[in-house]
């Protein structure tokens, strides 16, 4: 016996326990957003191509007030998508300024993740690159109808209509346009 078996015994195992669980929780929940937003931008057997690219869009996935700012005037939110006031003034999860725009520390173990339950290949060497696997397709076209993914899936489809850029393109309508965001020191939350 390592100790480890069994439900916890003391105030501190219990609190351990709920930490673990949360923990588990929250990296389900953005390996879940990431699944779906490269799932959303690729096709069968094509891979998605670029951090930079990844981490932007996710940028505007999180940050609905952010993309609404970069939309044309007259864009139409997808059913049951358009962000609330609520989501307007509040944000999903916080990115850090970095040196080159919005950044998480959470997606090299995010996409790794994603790889190890077999949802996502590497397929670009030295450069990001991924491809989305079958089983990672099935997963995200479930998730697609989940009334708590719904609004996110949706949203996905609207960035792949208005934003599929590589990215550097996305870095540069963010600076231009997210004055900002691009004016934070590096290292401050967004």
């Amino acid at each position: 016996m390592t100790g480890s078996e069994g439900p916890p015994r003391s105030p501190q195992e219990l609190r351990a326990a709920q930490f673990q669980r949360r923990l588990r929780m929250e990296s389900d929940y953005h390996q879940a957003r990431l699944l779906l937003l490269l799932s959303g931008f690729t096709e069968p057997l094509e891979s998605f191509t670029g951090l930079t690219k990844l981490v932007k869009l996710d940028f505007l996935l999180r940050y609905p007030a952010m993309t609404r700012r970069l939309l044309p005037e007259d864009t139409q939110w997808p059913d049951d998508s358009q962000p609330t006031r609520d989501e307007m003034l509040a944000v999903e999860s916080r990115m850090i300024r970095y040196r080159y725009g919005p950044w998480d520390d959470r997606y090299y173990p995010m996409l790794g993740a994603l790889v190890g339950r077999g949802l996502l290949v590497f397929t670009g060497g030295r450069r990001f690159a991924a491809r989305v696997t079958p089983a990672g397709r099935r997963l995200a076209r479930q998730l697609a109808e989940m009334p708590e993914w719904r609004t996110t899936s949706a949203r996905v489809s609207l960035l792949r209509r208005h934003f599929d850029f590589t990215g550097e393109q996305l870095k540069t309508l963010i600076y231009e346009h997210l004055d900002d965001v691009a004016a934070l020191p590096q290292g401050a939350e967004i």
